[in-house]
């Protein structure tokens, strides 16, 4: 059958269980934002969004399927976010301030989300002992930055990097932008610009020829 063929009270049904979907998201989000990991549960989740946790078992099979949900959409909404800002510039020296200054921007604009992969991420453990929705996408994180030092070199803009010390680079990079987001979650009305400011020019000067 084709889409078109398909008759309008299924449509409605899948248009109404995305939207329901989303709505669990959205609610497990501000919980594990607000009490944390270990006390959101599925009964607090659907408490906060006002439903039963038969509605929450219906569209995710356990805790675990809605938390790694949570996650896979921080990444998407991050990518989406980051790699049109990073592309619209010319130059490496302005990808790399733009992608500073995006990444903070980002963690502002939905810093529930942020805080809630955050809390996930160091209380999630796998069976070997590893966060499980932190170290798979590591690479996905820092490559964006690694690529832009290596053009940068490529184009006389930024000092020679060994791959190895690119990767030094990358991380320090990243966990600059992960010490925002901790030190915002403590002080909320950060002075985001000034933060930013202070970022862009110590890397400015550091990957300098």
């Amino acid at each position: 059958m084709s889409k078109k063929n398909i008759p309008t009270n299924q449509k409605q049904m899948s248009f109404i269980e995305k939207a329901r979907r989303a709505q669990i998201v959205e609610c497990a989000i501000e919980t594990i934002a607000e009490v944390g990991y270990t006390q959101a549960s599925l009964g607090e989740i659907a408490k906060r969004a006002k439903i039963s946790k038969g509605v929450i078992s219906y569209h995710f099979a356990n805790k675990e399927e809605l938390l790694e949900q949570i996650a896979i959409e921080y990444y998407i909404a991050w990518q989406s976010y980051i790699a049109p800002r990073i592309e619209a510039q010319k130059s490496p020296k302005e990808m790399l301030r733009v992608y500073i200054e995006s990444n903070l921007a980002f963690v502002v604009e939905n810093r529930q989300h942020v805080f809630a992969v955050i809390e996930l991420g160091s209380k999630k453990i796998t069976a070997d002992g590893k966060l499980q929705f932190a170290a798979d996408h590591d690479e996905a994180i820092l490559l964006p930055i690694e690529n832009i030092l290596a053009l940068g070199v490529r184009e006389g803009l930024f000092r020679e990097f060994t791959k190895p010390s690119a990767r030094v680079m990358a991380l320090t990079i990243r966990n600059a932008i992960d010490g925002f987001t901790m030190e915002l979650m403590r002080k909320p009305h950060l002075d985001v610009q000034e933060y930013s400011r202070e970022l862009v020019t110590i890397f400015d000067i550091s990957t300098k020829k």
